[in-house]
């Protein structure tokens, strides 16, 4: 009997570990994603800035620079923008970014580029609290 109980229950321990494992890396990729979006904010505000600048004729060549990459950015944000509307989304933009690695055009915005860094940096500091508090539970209850 107790066999069967253990067999039975397998299926669903199973089930409900898969279930958190992937809840957990979808909230770690909407992080990224959300960090990745902020810091593409931030680079579009700057930018915004020089171009106010230049107008005034106050802008260095170094300023004008940046603020040219942001533009290409930005307008490369608006073209994936574009599929995003079309039928079949999920399935043209990661092939649109494919096709675009393969010729040599980077599709993506200069923001996205590093997404695998900041992956492995936010479970690196997940890691690192885990222990951390595995450590401070350790040291109460002793």
């Amino acid at each position: 009997m107790k066999i069967y109980r253990k067999l039975h229950k397998a299926p669903f321990r199973v089930l409900r570990i898969s279930r958190r494992r992937f809840s957990l890396r979808l909230k770690r990729d909407m992080l990224v994603l959300k960090d990745a979006l902020a810091q593409e904010k931030q680079e579009t505000k700057d930018m915004l800035v020089a171009y106010g600048r230049y107008t005034r004729k106050q802008a260095s060549k170094e300023e004008l620079r940046l603020a040219n990459q942001q533009l290409a950015d930005l307008i490369k944000g608006l073209g994936l923008g574009v599929f995003a509307v079309l039928p079949f989304a999920p399935i043209t933009i990661p092939v649109v970014v494919k096709l675009g690695k393969l010729v040599g055009v980077e599709v993506l915005p200069s923001s996205f580029n590093n997404l695998s860094e900041r992956k492995a940096q936010l479970s690196r500091e997940a890691q690192a609290n885990k222990r951390a508090l595995e450590a401070v539970e350790k040291v109460s209850n002793e």
